[in-house]
């Protein structure tokens, strides 16, 4: 009998909050507590390949902001993200800036642009 693996989770797909458990055997995933399809897919991604969203500031310059919040195109691997971080804060961007505007682009060979969030004139 192949080793069982069991993972524990709470469902963000949508605001029902479904408590799910991922069985991993062998041949395949069995996803348990789901109320709707998108669960079990949420459940097997999260356990297989989890990625985030990332939001964050990048250091401001030739502005009274000292610094523009920022946002990923994509979900980022959730491994990635502390190093995703240290190349954000090495970087700093000079105003104006647009809604939309990659600061960095193809953080870390991810494909993922970090873009910015708002518009900031000098």
């Amino acid at each position: 009998m192949p080793d069982l693996i069991t993972n524990d989770m709470i469902c963000t797909v949508c605001p029902l909050g479904c408590r799910l458990t991922l069985e991993k055997d062998g041949e395949g995933y069995v996803v348990k507590g789901n109320q709707c399809k998108r669960g079990e897919t949420f459940a097997i991604e999260e356990f297989t390949h989890p990625a985030r969203m990332l939001t964050t500031t990048v250091r401001l310059t030739r502005s009274r902001h000292a610094r523009l919040p920022v946002h990923s195109s994509s979900p980022l691997p959730r491994d990635m993200l502390f190093r995703a971080m240290a190349e954000i804060n090495a970087c700093s961007v000079a105003a104006p800036v647009r809604t939309g505007q990659v600061v960095i682009g193809n953080i870390l060979g991810t494909g993922v642009d970090i873009c910015s969030s708002r518009d900031v004139d000098q």
